[in-house]
């Protein structure tokens, strides 16, 4: 293909056998990218602002996303999250555990019902209220969920959601609920299995998350091709808490499951000053 340049009179051809001709054609191609990438950086900037504005009609005083980068949205996300967390004193809620696995012309399911209660001072405790299905995947699947929770709750550093564990890229903004929320990519720094690798919903007003669209960083197991994780949070007073998880899960050697937490309705104790 014979490349074209603009001149004052339409497109022409550009001479290749002409060095300063091929230059003035490589310049303009490179100075019209870097506009076009610019103009990209800039048209998400104007779209999330626009889009907050549509929000803030539609919800009536919902607050407009100040126009920030990734680094200050992962900086106030961590400076509210620390607070929420030196607020929240205790909780109690009921949660539901289920997992049902599909494959080899045949379906099993596993049920448990775990009361959990939050102290401050002492971290989680779990007490298993009624357990129903599979013994194999009651063992394998939900009581390993439950383990899995306190060990990560052991080392809260290496876990969270800071920029510490992981690498932020700002992708867009969204409506969730009628709420404004900036969108993040994220992507751990280590590949450790209590960290993820996806897409993170972060409330605009509160900077709190709301939503989890991943996978694991590490996978868990060989015997597993792919997991996918989806978990909601909703706000309960002043607190964002987890709402829903769901995790759809592909065998290596066949078959699916599908496991999911209902965490229930919180029973929340705060400090008199949050």
């Amino acid at each position: 293909m014979v490349p074209l340049i603009r001149g004052q009179s339409g497109l022409r051809e550009i001479d290749a056998s002409s060095p300063q001709s091929y230059r003035t054609f490589k310049s303009r191609r490179y100075h019209a990218r870097m506009t076009f990438q610019l103009g990209n950086s800039r048209l998400l900037a104007v779209l999330c602002l626009v889009l907050a504005g549509t929000m803030r009609a539609e919800t009536q005083g919902s607050p407009v996303p100040a126009n920030l980068t990734s680094a200050q949205i992962v900086a106030q996300l961590e400076r509210r999250s620390q607070a929420r967390e030196e607020g929240l004193k205790e909780y109690k809620s009921v949660r539901h555990y289920q997992v049902e696995y599909h494959g080899f012309g045949t379906t099993l399911t596993a049920k448990m019902e775990v009361e959990v209660n939050f102290d401050a001072s002492s971290g989680k405790s779990f007490r298993v209220v009624s357990q129903s299905g599979s013994k194999a995947l009651l063992e394998k699947v939900l009581k390993r969920a439950v383990e899995s929770e306190k060990e990560a709750a052991q080392n809260k550093g290496s876990t969270a959601l800071t920029a510490a564990n992981y690498r932020f890229r700002l992708a867009g903004c969204e409506d969730l609920g009628g709420r404004p929320a900036y969108v993040l990519d994220v992507e751990p720094l280590v590949a450790s299995k209590f960290l993820y690798k996806g897409k993170i919903w972060v409330d605009a007003a509160d900077f709190a998350l709301v939503k989890i669209e991943a996978e694991p960083a590490r996978n868990p197991s060989f015997w597993i091709a792919r997991t996918l994780i989806r978990q909601t949070y909703g706000k309960t007073g002043n607190f964002w808490l987890p709402v829903q998880n769901r995790s759809e899960t592909k065998v290596r050697v066949g078959g699916a499951a599908v496991f999911t937490i209902d965490y229930g309705a919180y029973q929340i104790v705060s400090n008199a000053s949050y």
